[in-house]
């Protein structure tokens, strides 16, 4: 496949970085549209939060990403 480029290894980097980048861009948006409202809010606005937010979420999912994952096995019975 082309797009497989990235060796194994980086697999729980990829993930955490497109993680967080689809969580930051959701709730950058929704937040920007809750203060603002929809007549104040410019894509702008919304890019200018998720820049702020995301070098802060992505390497907080490196680091709970296998925390949560320890507790989900622990809660979870094996299928």
């Amino acid at each position: 496949n082309r797009l497989q480029v990235i060796p194994a290894r980086w697999r729980s980097v990829v993930f955490a970085f497109l993680l967080s980048g689809l969580m930051t861009l959701l709730v950058s948006g929704l937040t920007t549209a809750i203060n603002l409202g929809l007549e104040g809010f410019t894509a702008a606005l919304w890019m200018g939060a998720f820049i702020r937010a995301w070098p802060i979420t992505f390497p907080s999912v490196l680091v709970v990403a296998p925390i949560v994952q320890r507790l989900v096995g622990r809660l979870v019975k094996p299928g």
